[in-house]
């Protein structure tokens, strides 16, 4: 059973809180699970929205499995199902980051869309921008949900690199706040915040820019591993990120009280 398989299979025999948010390209539910309670801080974690990195949708069902003893979260386990369906399963595709339309969904957001370095302009197996901002069924489905719930932070799950992205142009007490926020979540992961130049049309830009909250970007795994990460990677990927949600809900409620 591969991860796309282990979602779905989780998805029907989970007694969480569960939901459907939009269907990919290829008309494959998007899942979603909530978990925890709706009080403050209500943060959303999304994974897999790269296909190659479908490692990461594993790691969102054991965060589910734990639970938050703070605040509650959405987890959107796998973002992009017929991209990871196609990484897993056809022969030549390992490699492959987009959805099944060549989109590279995670430059598909608009937040300066279309101005990144690596940005490419026809379909491709990573970086086509797509036709115009949230051109996709996934990252439309993404915008829409993210939009309603309203959370107080989001997280997007990405290998590899142990590296936490945070910054898009925030000023002021929001930069002081992000900043502190990612040193909490690399205290906790024992990965390296940093700012990233040249970084156009993510959901985590999108996620500050249009919605001005907290957004993280975390690359989990040693960058000496290679892509696609399989499952032998899981364990390690598990002890540095597992207790990321209840972090995060952590800091987020210490920072409200100052």
């Amino acid at each position: 059973m591969d991860a796309v398989e282990k979602v779905y299979r989780f998805y029907e025999s989970s007694r969480c809180e569960k939901f459907v948010y939009g269907k990919s390209a290829r008309g494959l539910p998007l899942v979603g699970f909530f978990i925890g309670r709706r009080e403050y801080p209500v943060m959303l974690f999304q994974y897999a929205i790269h296909a190659r990195e479908w490692i990461t949708a594993l790691l969102a069902l054991e965060h589910i499995e734990r639970g938050l003893s703070r605040g509650g979260a959405y987890i959107l386990p796998l973002t992009n199902p017929d991209g990871a369906a196609l990484s897993l399963r056809k022969e030549g595709f390992a490699l492959w980051k987009a959805n099944a339309d060549g989109t590279d969904l995670n430059v598909n957001f608009p937040a300066l869309w279309g101005t990144g370095k690596a940005n490419v302009f026809s379909p491709a197996p990573e970086n086509y921008v797509g036709r115009a901002p949230l051109s996709e069924p996934e990252s439309r489905a993404l915008a829409r949900f993210t939009r309603a719930v309203s959370p107080d932070a989001t997280v997007s799950y990405h290998t590899k690199g142990g590296e936490i992205y945070w910054e898009f142009g925030q000023t002021g007490g929001a930069l002081l706040r992000d900043e502190k926020l990612a040193a909490a979540l690399a205290d906790e992961t024992g990965y390296t915040a940093k700012t990233i130049s040249g970084s156009a049309g993510g959901y985590k830009d999108w996620c500050i820019r249009a919605l001005h909250i907290p957004a993280f970007t975390i690359e989990a795994g040693s960058d000496a591993l290679s892509h696609p990460l399989g499952e032998a990677c899981l364990p390690d990927i598990l002890r540095e990120n597992i207790g990321v949600p209840e972090r995060l809900a952590e800091e987020l409620d210490e920072w409200k009280t100052k």
